[in-house]
């Protein structure tokens, strides 16, 4: 890293789409955040992160255009943190971007950090954001925290391993094909701009126990309620049941789990389970088996395999190699108006549960993971749990609240506690659903 202001890298295989089909008013951002016990000193913040960044060159970057290709070219210091905003994942113009494709943000005890997703996944974001927390407590508090947990040594060079594409590492020689039928979609009123914020925090014993009950994951059980109430959605739209569309969600996929890989880069893929609604009538119970099965069939490795294989053969088509980058950005932008959003109604992410050092536990009182919402899709929904807490964000850019509505109803039906939290334009606003 000697070198590191001509430090720069290739996009991996699945962030090449995301600067491509960016606009002016929208950019892939996701967000992380961690809840502390005290109120953020932001200088030890700054101090935390200029030390941070050296440990993570992958990420310390901004985005670059290229003549083929856009590339990540390293930052030359770490960007200033800055109040957080009025809501969250706000768009990150181009300008932005190339001089540094990420942000920190403090407000009262939260610390947050958004992403463009052209730097790194939830889980290598995770990471970071742990890292830059241990870090923020050692110089503040003189904590003692030890490296496990995804905290890593600030003082340690990073892995080579750290940096590859793993997707071009793990590719075969069979293909899957990405054709699938279209997902009805949730309309509504545009705001002007503003997105709506909707938590819903659960006692994760009692949503573990309802998951259980059906026999099926977490992530089933809520992709099953999710799925469940933008059916009803479509239901009070369109009355006639032959004419409505599949209700289908897309959930990604920490390839990690599946295959050999320390990367910090994007690793990820998606599945879109769900029900055809035109073929008659589904109770949540014919639901939450349906989406249980078609998650096990889709989640192995094999079948993960063939999806990589679909992705990086048109990466290594020598024929789009030489394609100049406008040309390239057209094309995925058409791909991705055909294949992407529209084949699920709404993303619902599951970082899974955040573990960190016994040593940090006392200083963070929750973490929260919210993604931005989609370029054309009205809704989306972040997830993961710490200690005994689920916490399940849900933001969209439309007036309308229905399927907020809908899908905390429908779990407090089922006898499960929802406490909700909002942001609105004026101010946030707690409140209990009982």
């Amino acid at each position: 890293m000697a070198s590191h202001k001509r430090f720069w890298l290739s996009l991996d295989n699945a962030a090449k789409i995301y600067p491509a089909v960016r606009t002016k008013k929208w950019s892939n951002i996701f967000r992380l955040s961690a809840t502390l016990t005290e109120p953020i000193d932001i200088g030890v913040l700054q101090s935390a992160l200029n030390i941070t960044i050296k440990r993570f060159p992958s990420i310390a970057m901004g985005l670059r255009r290229g003549f083929f290709w856009y590339r990540l070219e390293a930052i030359d210091k770490a960007p200033q943190v800055i109040p957080d905003r009025p809501y969250p994942c706000t768009g990150m113009s181009k300008a932005e971007a190339k001089v540094c494709a990420f942000r920190v943000l403090f407000h009262e005890n939260r610390v947050a950090v958004e992403f463009f997703h052209c730097l790194t996944d939830g889980n290598g974001g995770m990471i970071f954001l742990k890292t830059l927390i241990a870090e923020y407590l050692m110089q503040k508090y003189g904590a003692k925290i030890p490296f496990a947990m995804g905290v890593y040594d600030r003082a340690e060079e990073p892995n080579e391993s750290e940096l590859e594409d793993s997707f071009l590492k793990n590719d075969g020689s069979v293909s899957k094909s990405r054709q699938e039928k279209n997902s009805y979609s949730i309309h509504g009123t545009k705001t002007d701009g503003f997105l709506y914020l909707t938590t819903g925090i659960i006692e994760i014993n009692d949503i573990l126990k309802a998951a259980k009950h059906h026999n099926v994951t977490l992530t089933a059980f809520l992709a099953s309620v999710m799925i469940y109430s933008v059916m009803m959605i479509q239901d009070n739209e369109i009355l006639c049941k032959r004419k409505q569309k599949p209700v289908k969600i897309l959930i990604p996929v920490n390839l990690r789990n599946y295959f050999d890989s320390n990367s910090m880069r994007n690793f990820v893929l998606y599945i879109t389970p769900g029900i055809e609604a035109n073929t008659g009538e589904f109770t949540f119970d014919e639901i939450v088996q349906l989406i249980h099965h078609q998650m096990k069939l889709q989640l192995t490795e094999k079948q993960m395999r063939m999806r990589i294989t679909a992705n990086v053969k048109a990466e290594k088509n020598n024929f789009l190699k030489i394609l100049p980058l406008f040309i390239k950005n057209i094309g995925m932008k058409i791909i991705y108006s055909s294949v992407g959003e529209k084949k699920s109604c709404l993303t619902m992410s599951n970082l899974g549960a955040v573990k960190i050092p016994e040593e940090m536990e006392k200083f963070v009182e929750r973490f929260d993971f919210t993604l931005g919402i989609q370029l054309k899709g009205c809704n989306n929904c972040g997830i993961l749990s710490y200690k005994n807490k689920l916490y399940i964000n849900m933001i969209r850019n439309i007036e309308e609240s229905e399927l907020e509505r809908s899908f905390f109803t429908n779990l407090t039906d089922m006898g499960i506690n929802v406490e909700i939290e909002t942001i609105k334009k004026i101010d946030s606003v707690k409140t209990s659903v009982q």
